[in-house]
Formats: C-alpha cells, structure tokens, sequence
C-alpha cells in the first residue's frame, strides 16, 4: 500500500513546488473530509509498518519470539497504529 502512495507524493511535492496557488489547493484538498481520511489511512499504514518493522526487529533478536509474546506484540503493533490513525484523523 505504501509503496503505490509514491506518485500521489511525488505529485503532492510537485504542486507544493509550483507556487501559492497550487500549495493553497493542495493544502485545501488535504483539509476536506475526504483529504483527512486518506492521510489518516496513510499515517495507519506508515505507523503500522513502523511499529511491525520494530516488532520484528526485536523478534529476531530474540525478544518476544514465543508465540504468546508475538501475538501481543502484534496486537500491541495494531493498536499503536490505530491510535496514530486516529490522532491524524483528529488533528
């Protein structure tokens, strides 16, 4: 998912770049209802990968690698992510 979200980032940088005008359109864009969700399902996804990204990092070291300490781990990884979902949806 993060990695089809490059061109619309690409292309965001892009008008940002272009002047006011496209800056003050994309900004407005982005503070619409629709706008909001779609960061809000971007923040998600960059904090979930984040969060797993970590979890797995401490598993293969050793820490949390039983089975009951990877699932809570990996609830735990779900739950960060959707607080930080959540915290940008209300932002």
């Amino acid at each position: 998912m993060l990695v089809s979200l490059l061109p619309f980032a690409v292309l965001a940088l892009q008008r940002s770049l272009d002047g006011d005008d496209a800056f003050s359109s994309l900004v407005q864009k982005l503070q619409s209802p629709s706008g909001r969700v779609v960061l809000a399902v971007v923040a998600w996804a960059a904090a979930h990968h984040l969060f797993a990204g970590i979890r797995h990092l401490l598993m293969d070291v050793g820490v949390g690698s039983s089975l009951a300490a990877g699932r809570a781990s990996a609830y735990a990884a779900l739950i960060a992510a959707a607080l930080v979902g959540a915290a940008a949806l209300l932002a």
